[in-house]
């Protein structure tokens, strides 16, 4: 867990994480691969998905987390089908990202980010639109990844997530 308030770097280390931005100086690893010199194998390692992104608002969630499937090696179609159900995405799913709600889009990516089962999993600001069921079932959800030690999940926002059993809490502060 990443927390602090606005403007203190979370945002910008998770896509530093994602290879979205270069570090300036020091290296990324993770399981042994560069991030830099060896972007295809590390970022098969990562998920991450900004639920703002204009990119997203032409392609419906169905095709959208079809296409994740593809992308993760380790992807659990299983996983996502409770994640679907337990953020109650089915209404939602042949709809284009253009027509879901902020709270929509973000559940879609994060039933995605949790169904990767990526070794490096990255979720920014997960409760931003979410109502009280869902980030009930978020906390479970993360609840449930804590137990998986093959598997690294960072997630940033202001405050820890109650109900989540976190290893790590990293508070950031401005400089």
């Amino acid at each position: 867990m990443v927390c602090g308030d606005e403007s203190t770097g979370k945002t910008t280390l998770l896509r530093l994480l994602a290879t979205q931005l270069e570090p300036q100086q020091g290296h990324i690893h993770l399981c042994g691969v560069d991030a830099v010199r060896q972007r295809r194998a590390y970022c098969a390692q990562v998920f991450f998905a900004d639920p703002r992104a204009d990119a997203l608002d032409t392609v419906t969630a169905r095709n959208w987390l079809q296409e994740q499937a593809t992308r993760h090696a380790c992807w659990d179609g299983g996983a996502l089908s409770r994640h679907v159900e337990g953020f109650a995405l089915d209404e939602h799913l042949d709809k284009t990202f253009y027509a879901l709600s902020t709270g929509t889009r973000r559940k879609v990516c994060m039933a995605a980010a949790l169904a990767s089962q990526a070794a490096l999993t990255l979720i920014d600001d997960p409760i931003a639109g979410l109502d009280k069921p869902s980030v009930a079932y978020l906390a479970r959800a993360l609840s449930e990844c804590s137990r998986d030690a093959e598997r690294a999940v960072v997630v940033a926002h202001y405050a820890p997530l109650a109900g989540v059993p976190w290893q790590h809490v990293v508070e950031l502060t401005q400089a």
